[in-house]
């Protein structure tokens, strides 16, 4: 798990390699052109390839991810780099049906056309494969939205003596909240736009992997496709991922709570939160999780319903995505995603956990 020096060095990473008179907060670097007179090699060439901002941003992200780090986009562009840099022609992968869903289009529409069979299952239905047909496995735990779990540890072990490759998307934890590499996970993928940058204003995601050739694949994947992140967003990254640990620490005890207190509740026809020791995934979750994450899923009994109760709250924003700062909600149904129609998403922020619970809770009883 990540301890707590190394939440301490994660605000000191870049103040302790400074020279006298140096910024502590990293410069933004926008050009797209360095001063390159004689031989180039070991020095920053071009845009497309080098910045001094995306260096910082990777070097704070390896540091959270005890691996080298690729930074990108979106997280949807990590993920495109992470399946493309290990998927071949006649290759069969392995995509989660319950999981994110531009995943799977991405997978079927794109993939399948290369001479990739694409093979979807439920994340529960993980841990029942032997895995030895697959070359790639993708991976997602706790699934998103369903959070459903599988084990991490055992199904990348099965994976890996198969000869496969696994990835991980671990946007739901972060590295504070599961450590799939130390899991034995290949590659993980996230996408940062989430809880690291944590305040609604920025796309980005990364890829993390201990394996060299891997870690070049994708690093060829950016530069040849030109994925790259732009450098204002690689700042607002850095300067958000200096306060994840309490961000994400917040989250994850008020949603505990709020969970905690819909249990039961009559208007409530379900609920699923890891942390809830009646939760399916809940032993699972104990076992390779630190934290039991910030999101919740109910479900009430119509859209109606679901869509009153989203209103209703001064605390919540109607969005999609999750992981800000704002707690924000949504019916996922509207999205395509194999859920009732009154299936609701609550992504738990930082707002005072008593007044958001008493906000919540009163839309609940009042629809």
């Amino acid at each position: 798990m990540f301890s707590n020096k190394k939440r301490a060095k994660t605000l000191h990473l870049r103040g302790q390699d400074l020279s006298k008179g140096e910024p502590i907060a990293p410069p933004l670097v926008t050009s797209s052109m360095f001063h390159l007179p004689g031989d180039p090699a070991g020095h920053a060439g071009y845009g497309r390839v080098d910045n001094p901002t995306w260096e910082v941003l990777e070097h704070l992200l390896s540091h959270l991810e005890d691996a080298p780090c690729v930074a990108f986009p979106s997280g949807m562009a990590a993920i495109s780099a992470a399946l493309f840099a290990t998927v071949k022609a006649g290759d069969r992968v392995l995509i989660p049906s319950d999981g994110y869903y531009v995943t799977r289009v991405l997978a079927q529409e794109f993939l399948s056309g290369l001479g990739v069979e694409i093979i979807e299952k439920r994340t529960l239905d993980y841990d029942l494969d032997d895995m030895s047909s697959y070359q790639v496995v993708f991976i997602e735990t706790p699934s998103n939205p369903g959070l459903d779990l599988c084990d991490l540890a055992g199904v990348t072990a099965r994976v890996r003596s198969a000869g496969g490759v696994s990835i991980v998307d671990n946007t739901t934890m972060t590295p504070l909240g599961q450590r799939p590499l130390d899991l034995g996970a290949d590659i993980v993928v996230a996408s940062d736009t989430k809880a690291p940058g944590g305040h609604s204003d920025l796309l980005m995601g990364h890829v993390a992997t201990r394996d060299e050739t891997l870690f070049g694949r994708v690093v060829s994947w950016r530069k040849m496709s030109g994925a790259i992140p732009g450098p204002q967003a690689a700042w607002l990254l850095h300067r958000g991922l200096e306060t994840l640990d309490v961000r994400f620490d917040r989250m994850c005890q008020s949603a505990l709570e709020i969970a905690t207190a819909f249990e039961g509740h009559k208007n409530l026809i379900s609920i699923r939160y890891p942390g809830l020791p009646d939760d399916p995934g809940h032993l699972i979750a104990s076992q390779q999780m630190s934290t039991f994450g910030f999101l919740i899923t109910m479900t009430l009994k119509n859209e109606s319903a679901a869509e009153r109760f989203i209103s209703g709250c001064k605390f919540l924003r109607p969005a999609t995505s999750f992981g800000g700062v704002h707690s924000s909600a949504e019916r996922r149904a509207r999205w395509g995603d194999d859920v009732p129609a009154g299936y609701v998403r609550l992504s738990v922020g930082c707002e005072p956990v008593s007044a958001l619970l008493d906000d919540i809770l009163n839309s609940l009883s009042s629809i």
